[in-house]
């Protein structure tokens, strides 16, 4: 009884860690960051990813038989964005900057931690916030009935992944800091990532009438597969121009795959439309 009770208090913990870490959702608990406690807590961003995409949701739910399309996505995008306290997005941002300056890795890292934000940068999230916009709206507009479902979905796959990118590429910065964190982090936390998101996927789409069993496996495949294709190529390419990756490249991860999908959902509700 009492390993059962660590068990459900270690967990919990976990799932907090993750939370304050990946979210400006207020979790008013006090917690010791330590390796253990951060490699536990990636098997639960696919959990964070879905209280982003559930806020999101019932956001769009109150705005949009209000307003166009248009002006709601871009309040959904600024609600999404919040959320994150910008994480992301400026991750993105300093990717940007560093990879597309073409200089040597030690420089485009040195780049990656300046705060400033360059010209590269600036472009980067235009265009990353332009997309989420349309897209976001397209949905509105071409999926009334199961667009909110699928928004929720959107940032627990793009979550989901970072498990995996953590895992799999080393990290490029040497040293003490916040990455070392997560340098324990091994294939099973990436598993129950991985699985988590499928789980998230399945539970949502199950309460979404006109989805039966082969309809969701279509989807679970096609997110999988759009999510570790996009994160993967990416991970690939930049870990041979830095010899691993930062915490800056999985912010940028994150907004590339939520573009991938967002995309990849947009073109199909067009269509079948």
């Amino acid at each position: 009884m009492r390993s059962l009770r660590l068990f459900v208090i270690s967990g919990l913990e976990a799932l907090a860690a993750a939370f304050q870490f990946l979210t400006r959702i207020p979790i008013p608990v006090s917690l010791a960051y330590d390796e253990r406690l951060s490699r536990r807590s990636v098997a639960f961003y696919p959990l964070v990813g879905a209280a982003i995409g559930l806020i999101v949701a019932l956001a769009g739910l109150l705005l949009a038989p209000a307003m166009p399309p248009v002006v709601v996505a871009i309040l959904l995008v600024a609600v999404w964005t919040l959320l994150s306290g910008g994480l992301h997005l400026d991750g993105l941002m300093d990717t940007a900057d560093g990879l597309l300056s073409h200089r040597s890795p030690e420089r485009m890292l040195e780049i990656m931690k300046d705060s400033r934000v360059g010209a590269m940068g600036v472009m980067a999230c235009v265009f990353a916030v332009g997309l989420k916009v349309a897209t976001v709206a397209a949905l509105i507009e071409d999926w009334r009935n199961d667009w909110l479902s699928l928004a929720i979905l959107v940032p627990v796959w793009s979550r989901a992944f970072l498990g995996t990118a953590i895992a799999c590429w080393p990290y490029a910065r040497q040293g003490p800091g916040l990455g070392a964190l997560f340098r324990a982090v091994g294939k099973r936390h990436a598993i129950a990532s991985g699985f988590g998101a499928a789980i998230v996927t399945v539970t949502a789409l199950a309460f979404e009438s006109g989805w039966n069993a082969i309809d969701i496996g279509w989807f679970l495949i096609a997110a999988a597969l759009i999510t570790y294709g996009v994160g993967t190529l990416l991970s690939v390419v930049i870990h041979r121009k830095l010899g691993g990756l930062t915490g800056d490249v999985y912010g940028a991860l994150n907004e590339c795959i939520e573009i991938g999908l967002l995309v990849a959902l947009a073109s199909y509700a067009f269509h079948a439309a």
